[in-house]
């Protein structure tokens, strides 16, 4: 895993994007997180602008019960989620699957209720790149 200022990521060598986002779904499954959203970067690119691009994928992950807690403690935190996952082809062949840290996104937020919910969900997701 490598980290990012903002987050961490993972090279997975042996796979492309779709299989990436196959596993990535499987391991935010097992730590509660859904995907709500999928965002086909390349796709929009091409569509809107007529650019071609490697594949960029950008997943929003939900997780119900640290997003409840979240809301209930900082009701507009929502501009903050749900959580990013981005998985895009790796120049170097295979995939890279990368996670926006919920601990740095929630350092914007001046309120310490919000904090447990920051540790949790970094845990779950840290344990979802390792687990790829």
């Amino acid at each position: 895993m490598d980290e990012l200022r903002y987050g961490f990521q993972r090279r997975l060598a042996d796979v492309n994007v779709d299989q990436a986002i196959t596993r990535v779904t499987e391991a935010l499954a097992r730590e509660g997180f859904g995907v709500l959203t999928r965002i086909d970067v390349k796709e929009t690119l091409a569509k809107k602008l007529g650019v071609e691009v490697p594949p960029y994928v950008i997943l929003g992950a939900c997780n119900p019960k640290l997003a409840h807690s979240a809301i209930s403690a900082e009701p507009q935190i929502g501009l903050l989620l749900p959580c990013n996952v981005v998985v895009q082809a790796d120049p170097e062949g295979g995939a890279r699957v990368s996670i926006a840290d919920p601990k740095a996104m929630f350092q914007v937020v001046d309120n310490p209720a919000v904090a447990p919910v920051a540790d949790e969900a970094d845990a779950r997701l840290r344990r979802v790149i390792a687990a790829l």
